[in-house]
């Protein structure tokens, strides 16, 4: 009987066009998240009008409420993921987060938009750990990282798209058109995951399911490859866990990794729904032209996908050093935001530094989140990071909305932010240094130490 090693035909492998094809689906999944972040900022002025809404509190928890339910939603669809499939827990979160999109469109006030909201938030919850872990799982080692990345591009995308649906189809079929493109985008993209989304090969060997399955996708992986009809695939180290106890996540070199992962996700989220949500009303209350606001709120978005993709160079060859090092840039960037609205060329020039370094350390967290943990739980431990770092992004919009209404000066706003982002600084240097001890001292990343698994005979 022949075995084949899965995890090192994976690492040893070239990328090829399935690696391709997956990115470019897991893109448009991605930019579904990117979407929700913008679309009802979008529509609050219309809503303000239509609503006649004076009290800006809140519309802070309305912003936050999807936020809120993703708390919930990455957790529990990442259990979903680990135990029965990447696939399906994807289509599962998009089906529940198109239906409750699109009933939003009904909504008549606040208190019916923050509700519905949740529930949407509880689906697109289960987006981003679950295709982290699919693409983490077909991606060689030396380029996880990278492939990562580049599929959450689709999230700046995504920002990008509520303010053109804005421009075109809100004057004349109102702001309920922002909702219904969000409702119905999901439910055709988990038709497409369906149909040409692959399960994760990982995943199918380690829980020793459908053979046939493991060698189609394996032939795919490496055409020409030849797999026997007894042959037997098994995950390096690796093992298949019962139920999901919360302890295998701090076990072994997990044990602080993981906190300190949750606080940088918090700290880092934290600062950048603050800026994301609230810089276009910031900006317009500092007398920037709505023009000049729109293209500097766009130019935001851009330079974290830049940001993003430059980082995840590094990241995959020199582990977290990286991450603390973006962490210390974004001190001094984020606080002169404030500073600079004198000069729009130069407030232009920090916002998109701004954006190079929040949504690009949030790229780089989602990356790290898949390199520190392995199969068995990877969906779970992307979750939990997720899950828990939604109380940054719930907490900048709900805080900033308190804020505003107090009339701090603008520079001021800012320089609030320097808080999180001190402590995700002193976190993420005290997390690359345990990181890179195991690896000096056990050669091998920080994860469970498990023993070989049984594959799939």
């Amino acid at each position: 009987m022949s075995t084949i090693d899965v995890s090192r035909l994976i690492d040893e492998r070239k990328m090829n066009a399935f690696n391709a094809r997956l990115v470019i689906l897991s893109f448009f999944v991605a930019l579904l998240d990117g979407y929700d972040i913008i679309a009802a900022a979008v529509a609050l002025p219309n809503l303000k009008t239509a609503w006649n809404i004076t009290d800006m509190r809140p519309v802070g928890w309305m912003l936050s409420a999807s936020q809120v339910g993703i708390l919930f939603g990455s957790p529990i669809f990442g259990y979903i993921g680990d135990r029965f499939g990447r696939k399906k827990a994807i289509i599962g979160s998009c089906l529940t987060f198109g239906i409750f999109t699109l009933a939003a469109t009904r909504a008549g006030s606040i208190g019916d938009l923050l509700v519905l909201r949740f529930f949407a938030g509880i689906g697109i919850g289960g987006i981003f750990p679950n295709i982290i872990a699919l693409n983490a799982e077909f991606a060689p080692r030396r380029l996880r990282a990278t492939m990562i990345v580049l599929m959450f591009t689709g999230v700046t995308f995504g920002g990008v798209l509520p303010g053109i649906v804005s421009v075109w189809l809100v004057p004349s079929h109102g702001w309920q058109m922002l909702f219904l493109l969000g409702g119905v985008l999901p439910i055709v993209i988990s038709v497409a995951v369906q149909l040409w989304m692959p399960e994760s090969v990982k995943f199918l060997a380690l829980k020793m399911r459908d053979r046939a399955d493991v060698a189609r996708l394996v032939q795919r992986l490496v055409p020409g490859l030849a797999v026997a009809p007894d042959t037997r695939f098994i995950i390096r180290e690796q093992e298949v866990f019962s139920g999901f106890p919360l302890k295998h996540l701090f076990a072994g070199g997990l044990r602080y990794l993981t906190p300190l992962l949750w606080i940088l996700f918090v700290c880092n989220q934290t600062a950048f729904y603050f800026s994301n949500n609230w810089m276009p009303t910031v900006l317009g209350s500092a007398s920037v032209s709505a023009a000049s606001a729109q293209i500097t709120t766009s130019l935001f978005q851009l330079g974290g996908t830049i940001g993003g993709l430059l980082l995840s160079l590094p990241l995959n060859k020199q582990g977290l050093v990286p991450v603390a090092l973006l962490f210390a840039v974004s001190l001094p960037i984020v606080g002169s935001i404030g500073f600079t609205t004198g000069s729009v060329p130069l407030l232009m020039l920090i916002v998109f530094l701004a954006g190079f370094c929040l949504l690009g350390l949030q790229f780089g967290l989602n990356a790290t989140s898949a390199i520190l943990y392995p199969t068995a739980i990877r969906s779970n431990g992307s979750g939990w990071a997720f899950g828990i770092g939604r109380f940054g992004s719930i907490s900048g919009p709900v805080i900033g909305g308190y804020l505003i209404a107090m009339q701090l000066p603008l520079h001021r706003l800012f320089l609030l932010l320097l808080i999180p982002l001190g402590i995700g600084t002193i976190a993420s240097i005290l997390m690359a240094r345990i990181y890179h001890a195991h690896l000096r001292s056990e050669g091998t990343a920080p994860q469970l130490r498990e023993s070989p698994a049984s594959g799939v005979g």
